[in-house]
């Protein structure tokens, strides 16, 4: 099973959930779409994070969203 995009470390931001290798919490993605914001503004604000990484954040919890309601 590969390693999840998204991880949580109590070291980092007390456990909230960040792109792995990063300091970016997976909250401000989903902030930045529902202000209306585009992908794109959200990769020019934190380039530690790459499109691939946000695409598979959001694909993952899509696939959990739907788990969850199936």
């Amino acid at each position: 099973m590969a390693e999840s995009i998204i991880e949580r470390d109590p070291a980092i931001l007390g456990g909230v959930p960040c792109f792995r290798g990063t300091r970016v919490p997976f909250q401000n993605l989903i902030d930045y779409l529902e202000a209306g914001d585009t992908l794109d503004d959200f990769l020019e604000q934190f380039p530690t994070v790459s499109r691939q990484m946000a695409i598979e954040a959001l694909e993952t919890a899509k696939d959990s969203l739907l788990m969850r309601i199936g």
